[in-house]
């Protein structure tokens, strides 16, 4: 098994900055990368990056691309997301995803 604990949500105003963490332990596994996605009220979960075990490949959605950075630090087991120029349409819970474990989500809020 696999937990992953998110952290670092929270209020921000529009144009603000946040910075995700996903922290895993137990099974992890080399052959996997770490996701990002995020889940609005009333719509269905969404893709939003994911990043390779290395760390040298990673892909965006195109709503967050030059606005949010994925990165890991395999030395902490961590994962992170760097968002900024947040919008209000960012505002949604965000879960990491790591082979098919997900953690238990973090809201994120951007308001004025």
């Amino acid at each position: 098994q696999v937990q992953l604990v998110e952290s670092g949500g929270g209020l921000v105003q529009p144009g603000g900055s946040l910075r995700l963490s996903c922290a895993a332990s137990g099974r992890t596994s080399s052959s996997y990368g770490t996701g990002w996605f995020r889940q609005a009220p009333g719509k269905e979960r969404e893709f939003v990056a994911t990043i390779s075990w290395s760390g040298d490949i990673t892909y965006y959605a195109d709503s967050v691309k030059g606005r949010f950075t994925i990165s890991r630090d395999n030395a902490k087991n961590t994962a992170y997301l760097q968002m900024n120029s947040l919008k209000p349409e960012d505002t949604a819970v965000y879960y990491c995803k790591h082979r098919n474990y997900w953690g238990q989500g973090t809201q994120v809020t951007v308001s004025p």
